[in-house]
């Protein structure tokens, strides 16, 4: 299925998370995004050479907006991080999956007839209530806590949530196109690269040290392999089942904080993870018994 290159995806950025843990202690995060889209955009350019792939698109102004919402939602989200508690400014970004289901659920109210019947609501609405259970396993997997002065970097968190969605579904509007995953990624990674340059122009650049520069390198691979496996899944698979299983970026990095970082997960963490599990289970089942032609059942 389609839409489980999610799962993948989702292992690949938390991977890259703890990379980015790692190096963040020698780069600043202007720095972190250039290099994360220097080093992808070698790659993909690689790649493409590989599946003679020209770069070339007929959907530049496509790809520039999806390009700046991805670029805005990744700077608003390390804002987030340095504003506020690091589980509240991830839970605020993971909120782009019920942005998602929001804006899916609005155009199907807005396009919808009575004449056609309750059919499409009832198939949306099972999907919209396990994302949203999905997130309530984000939150208790986090337990998020944010005071009243921390209001604009919590605001920075929730548009990092809204440009993420917006971001995401532009993603899935170029896969119905026909555009490739390596072509979309590439482009991202262009933009990335920029803005991150612009942002060191302003902050400053860190001293050059060795070996720990070498933490760039899965950074930008890692980022790669996750982007390429999202823009599959978002491209190809049911959008909602996707959003769920995007929760599962939760569970891999809260494993890798307790093998790598000894961090604690109580009682309430594992509970909250059951939840995002069973979530993306549940839209799976739920999207295939709904429609069993749909492309998240294409192999």
């Amino acid at each position: 299925m389609q839409a489980l290159w999610m799962l993948l995806g989702a292992f690949f950025f938390a991977a890259m998370a703890v990379c980015v843990k790692i190096a963040s202690a020698w780069f600043n995060s202007a720095e972190l995004v250039c290099y994360r889209g220097l080093i992808s955009m070698l790659l993909l350019w690689g790649l493409a050479r590989h599946q003679k792939l020209t770069l070339a698109t007929r959907y530049p102004a496509m790809h520039a907006w999806r390009s700046l919402v991805g670029v805005v939602s990744l700077g608003a989200w390390f804002y987030a991080i340095a504003g506020l508690p690091l589980a509240t400014a991830m839970t605020l970004n993971y909120m782009s999956s019920i942005w998602i289901a929001a804006f899916l659920l609005g155009a199907a109210l807005l396009t919808w007839h009575p004449a056609a019947g309750p059919g499409l609501l009832l198939r949306q609405g099972p999907l919209t209530l396990s994302v949203l259970v999905g997130f309530a396993g984000v939150v208790l997997t986090l337990q998020p806590t944010m005071s009243p002065d921390q209001l604009f970097a919590g605001l920075a968190g929730l548009l990092s949530g809204v440009t993420a969605a917006l971001a995401y579904l532009q993603v899935m509007a170029l896969g119905k196109l026909g555009e490739s995953e390596t072509r979309v990624v590439f482009y991202f990674a262009v933009g990335s690269a920029v803005a991150g340059a612009l942002g060191m122009a302003v902050v400053g650049v860190s001293p050059w040290q060795w070996p720990q520069a070498l933490w760039l390198l899965p950074v930008g691979l890692l980022a790669s392999l996750g982007q390429l496996c999202m823009t599959r899944a978002f491209s190809h698979g049911a959008t909602l089942v996707v959003a769920c299983l995007q929760y599962t970026g939760i569970v891999f990095g809260a494993l890798f904080g307790l093998l790598l970082f000894g961090d604690d997960i109580p009682l309430a963490g594992w509970f909250g993870m059951a939840l995002i599990l069973f979530s993306g289970i549940a839209a799976t089942a739920l999207r295939a018994r709904a429609d069993p032609q749909s492309p998240a059942q294409e192999h």
